[in-house]
């Protein structure tokens, strides 16, 4: 979820104080870093994928689930091989070890991330192997489990916060844990690292009071006119009551938001150029994988009217004062501030942007002397307002052996810029290379949510991936204005975005950048977007990408059969064919004996729940709602280059 530092981070009033240092010698580092990198190229295409995964322990007998708090525990002995891996390597300069995954820490203690042990390569045949890693990643985590435990790949528990969610059980304590929820208690977040701990103590003391997210009740026949909760007996001092909104379900902590998964995927790119194009071309791709991947239709034991997690995660971050938030007059702040630091993206980068005004039509805003910094050390205008539009954002993760007291830093020395650069979570992120290694220019594609099996994460990231190699072969043109992508952030969280919602697409993508004419912009269903508008020239992005395969040549049988599955996939379901799994999780709890048409999800609702995902991401159960009988599982572990 970003930067982890050694040593022990500062408390917020101890922090203030340093906030112009940490941006002054955050801007002078990325000056430093963009001007000896800015025209390197050469790089090779890699990319990976990052998967986070939840603990989840079984009681048979009284049909419970809960989320097991053994995370640390279980990265003890996950990160094992890649310690000695290092550490042969610092002593003999190579090693025999082999790294088929890596594992990290993520904010609870209930989850682990996973990537692979390398980067995939430029051969299409690494497409036959996704899979099988996730697989292979998968398995090497659930050996290490208790017969009564499962690991379960989906964006969210639905009964998160509910009384009892642990094991151990915890309780909150709202006087005097870090977060003062009603809701969450401290041990639920990781405490292995003491990041996360201080990060979300620091977002509370910068806002000046504990985050309030309020998400829309799912109206079923029985639920109660308005919905409302009494926090009194939850040991609410009154704050909780009145930041909670009718007929919405209330939600008052980090791990509300940073305790949910995602699956994200990382390009490396051949230059600082291509990098930036490709962060532009994707990002309106991001609000149709959203509402194509939703997995979130519950959320602290209630169904609620959305489906994906994003303005969840948003809300859990945002660190951003009264006076920021445009409820008080400016004072002790510069800006009025209208994200969160967790948001869609706010300007394109590339060239392709320039040729038409309206592409960049919302107001960037950004620190003016900073921006003059950056373009007087020679950065372009776009990136130098890109990274001064970062560096509004105070710091809210610091670390004192961080700092140099004197201003005097090492060459290759860029941790200040990334501290900022890292908490700042947007749809996309744009990654310059680590000083000194061999790793290029790279963007982060963030919006999905995670899918219950390897299938459906394997098809969502080939698809991501070959759409960005069909782009930049092509040089089709997705841009559009930067706030229809706004739109279609928010269109893309209601329910059944799928079946009910219009997005705004551009018709037109065969268009070269240089083209200076505005584009045409139209609204068109997913299905659309992904299948083509019959009796017209727009076949749609899944007929490109399968145009472009059948241009490679270098591509086996196997792996186009793989692909062919995982597009038939994506197909049915944004034609509506198959569900999302924020669908068909909400169509079986509400089918559920023990639910009662008032909107709460019972615990045997969710322990029946938890069993039928494990089922199916075993492949147990097979669901004709979710899944085409065509599906067929990668199987190979090897590459022809």
């Amino acid at each position: 979820m970003g930067l982890l530092s050694e040593g022990q981070p500062m408390e917020w009033e101890d922090m203030k104080a340093w906030q112009e240092h940490v941006r002054k010698y955050g801007v002078e580092q990325f000056i430093r870093l963009y001007n000896r990198l800015k025209d390197e190229h050469g790089r090779v295409l890699k990319w990976g994928d990052e998967v986070e995964y939840i603990i989840v322990k079984l009681d048979h007998e009284a049909k419970k689930a809960k989320l097991s708090l053994k995370a640390k525990e279980l990265l003890d002995v996950l990160i094992q091989p890649e310690e000695d891996w290092k550490k042969e390597m610092e002593e003999t300069g190579s090693s025999n070890i082999e790294l088929p995954s890596l594992w990290r820490p993520e904010y609870a203690s209930y989850m682990v991330e996973g990537t692979p042990g390398g980067p995939y390569g430029g051969s299409t045949n690494y497409f036959n192997t996704v899979e099988h890693n996730m697989r292979t990643r998968r398995r090497e985590l659930e050996l290490m489990l208790d017969k009564d435990e499962i690991c379960v790949s989906t964006s969210s528990y639905p009964r998160l916060g509910c009384q009892g969610f642990t094991e151990p059980e915890y309780f909150p304590d709202p006087a005097n844990s870090f977060t003062r929820s009603l809701f969450w208690p401290n041990e639920a977040t990781f405490l292995g690292h003491p990041r996360f701990a201080r990060l979300s103590e620091n977002i509370r003391k910068r806002r000046g009071e504990k985050v309030a997210i309020n998400i829309p009740i799912f109206r079923d026949e029985k639920t109660p006119m308005p919905f409302r909760e009494d926090f009194s007996v939850l040991g609410d001092d009154g704050s909780s009551q009145a930041a909670a909104k009718d007929d919405h379900v209330y939600l008052d902590a980090m791990g509300f938001g940073m305790g949910l998964c995602c699956l994200q995927l990382t390009f490396q790119a051949h230059s600082m150029c291509e990098a930036r194009e490709l962060y532009d071309q994707l990002a309106p791709l991001c609000p149709i994988m959203l509402a194509l991947t939703a997995a979130s239709p519950a959320q602290r034991g209630y169904l609620v009217d959305t489906d994906c997690r994003w303005d969840i995660i948003a809300g859990s971050v945002d660190d951003r004062t009264r006076e920021e938030r445009g409820l008080d007059p400016l004072k002790d702040n510069p800006f009025v501030i209208p994200k969160s630091r967790y948001d869609s993206i706010d300007s394109y980068l590339s060239n392709c942007c320039k040729k038409w005004d309206g592409y960049n039509d919302n107001e960037v805003l950004y620190d003016k002397e900073i921006y003059k910094t950056l373009t007087d050390g020679g950065v372009d205008h776009l990136m130098a307002q890109h990274v001064a539009h970062l560096f509004i954002r105070d710091s809210v993760s610091l670390f004192e052996n961080k700092i140099q007291k004197d201003g005097v830093y090492e060459e290759d020395d860029i941790d200040h810029f990334e501290n900022i650069q890292s908490t700042n979570w947007q749809t996309m992120r744009f990654k310059p290379p680590p000083p000194g290694d061999k790793i290029g220019w790279r963007v982060e594609f963030r919006p999905c949510e995670l899918q219950m099996s390897d299938f459906e994460n394997a098809a969502v990231c080939c698809f991501v991936v070959l759409l960005t190699r069909s782009i930049l072969s092509y040089k089709w043109n997705l841009l559009m204005p930067i706030s229809k992508v706004d739109e279609n952030m928010k269109r893309a969280q209601k329910r059944d975005a799928v079946l009910t919602q219009k997005f705004w697409w551009r018709k037109d993508i065969f268009t070269a950048c240089e083209d200076t004419t505005q584009p045409e912009v139209t609204e068109m269903s997913i299905d659309e977007i992904l299948n083509g508008v019959p009796g017209t020239d727009y076949q749609g992005l899944l007929g490109l990408v399968r145009d472009y395969l059948r241009g490679q040549d270098d591509i086996e049988a196997d792996t186009m059969c793989t692909l062919s599955n995982y597009w038939q996939l994506l197909s049915q379901r944004a034609s509506g064919k198959l569900s999302t799994n924020a669908h068909w999780m909400r169509k079986f709890i509400r089918g559920h004996p023990s639910y009662k048409m008032d909107s709460k999800v019972t615990e045997e609702a969710v322990y029946d729940l938890m069993v039928a995902i494990d089922q199916i991401q075993r492949g147990e159960r097979k669901d004709p709602s979710l899944f085409v009988k065509a599906e067929k599982k990668s199987k190979s572990a090897q590459v022809k280059e």
